[in-house]
């Protein structure tokens, strides 16, 4: 396909291409949605490690929550930016060992045991894997 050239003293055209990416963008997903789930997250342990400790609002029920809230956000961020250049099944799986392990904490926290701990946690982990896994397959290009 021919173009006509430009007409003498005026620059060529350039062509366009596509505008960078901004560094972080406030009403993405990937930024809001971690933050909120690490603030619902923290408050839960806390409150979960208070009713352990007889109602009483301690410094380590406070510390346990800030602590547990950061690190989930901290995660979820990390595996919403990672996650898109994964395939689906490392995708799924990584998913699915965060939603075991954060499930698994909260529940040891109530006082059962390691064992049935362990076995809800992997339960938790297994149907989020399913779910993930078939939600990236079907939307993978």
């Amino acid at each position: 396909m021919t173009h006509t050239a430009p007409a003498t003293g005026t620059p060529a055209p350039r062509p366009r291409t596509p505008a960078a990416p901004s560094a972080v963008d406030p009403m993405a997903p990937g930024t809001w949605l971690p933050v909120l789930l690490g603030v619902v997250y923290g408050f839960w342990i806390s409150g979960i490690s208070r009713d352990a400790s007889g109602y009483q609002v301690t410094g380590w029920n406070i510390f346990l929550g800030f602590a547990a809230g950061i690190a989930v956000a901290a995660v979820a961020f990390a595996l919403h930016r990672v996650g898109p250049a994964l395939r689906s099944g490392p995708r799924a799986m990584s998913w699915a060992v965060f939603a075991g392990l954060a499930f698994g904490f909260c529940y040891s926290q109530t006082g059962h045991s390691v064992l049935r701990s362990t076995g809800i946690s992997l339960a938790v982990a297994a149907g989020v894997f399913a779910a993930t896994y078939y939600h990236y397959y079907i939307n993978e290009d």
